[in-house]
């Protein structure tokens, strides 16, 4: 009996694979090109689709946002290149939006098929995937969405945003960041690792140093 072998796709915490693509801007080797940047690889099922122009439009709308927090954007597709550029050029002409970000060229699905992008119910053509790369070339957040559903480009600043924070500042951020139902813009500091460091985090929360609703559940309100 033959034993078979299952794909690994690469995850949350892991390295971006480096790989060499084309696209609208030449070749680039990834996650290399982005060095000492993050950036955001999103795939999408094809051009020349009403739902994938809308994501277009709207992350370019938002680029300036996303450079202000060092970050860059790639999109990909299973299309070729003189597609990409034939779709920017209906896009421009059409919705008067230049988009300036580089778009992958993968006619084979091979990028496609190695970040785990094809989902088997959509034929050949790649999901609406994004992956939030830091600047130490670690893959730090993964969404998938179906074709039928557009993504909000809001929820992935709002992402980038919170992934930053917690890096920078030690913490964890909780729902709906930073307009949280019970702690406001507030971020949740680590666990307690010790029944003496539990104790003194109430100790420090009664001296007003933090907020503590129990030993488990403490916040600050600055960063």
């Amino acid at each position: 009996m033959s034993l078979s072998t299952e794909t690994r796709f690469p995850t949350i915490g892991d390295p971006f694979p480096e790989i060499t693509v084309d696209t609208t801007a030449g070749k680039l080797s990834l996650p290399h090109a982005f060095k000492g940047k993050w950036f955001i690889l999103f795939s999408h099922p094809g051009d020349f689709t009403p739902v994938c122009t809308t994501e277009f439009v709207s992350f370019q709308r938002f680029i300036g946002n996303f450079q202000q927090m060092n970050v860059e954007l790639i999109g990909l597709s299973v299309d070729q290149v003189f597609s990409h550029i034939k779709w920017l050029e209906w896009i421009k002409a059409n919705l008067r939006v230049d988009i300036s970000f580089p778009i992958i060229a993968d006619p084979l699905g091979v990028t496609a098929n190695k970040l785990g992008m094809i989902h088997p119910g959509a034929g050949t053509r790649t999901v609406r995937a994004v992956f939030i790369v830091d600047d130490k070339g670690i893959i730090r957040l993964i969404l998938l969405y179906p074709a039928e559903v557009g993504r909000n480009i809001h929820e992935i600043l709002r992402a980038v945003h919170a992934l930053q924070t917690a890096s920078q500042y030690n913490v964890a951020t909780p729902a709906n960041w930073p307009d949280n139902e019970i702690i406001g813009s507030g971020v949740i500091l680590p666990p307690p690792e010790s029944v003496h460091s539990a104790i003194e985090r109430l100790e420090k929360a009664k001296a007003g140093q933090w907020s503590c609703l129990d030993w488990w559940f403490c916040y600050k309100n600055d960063r």
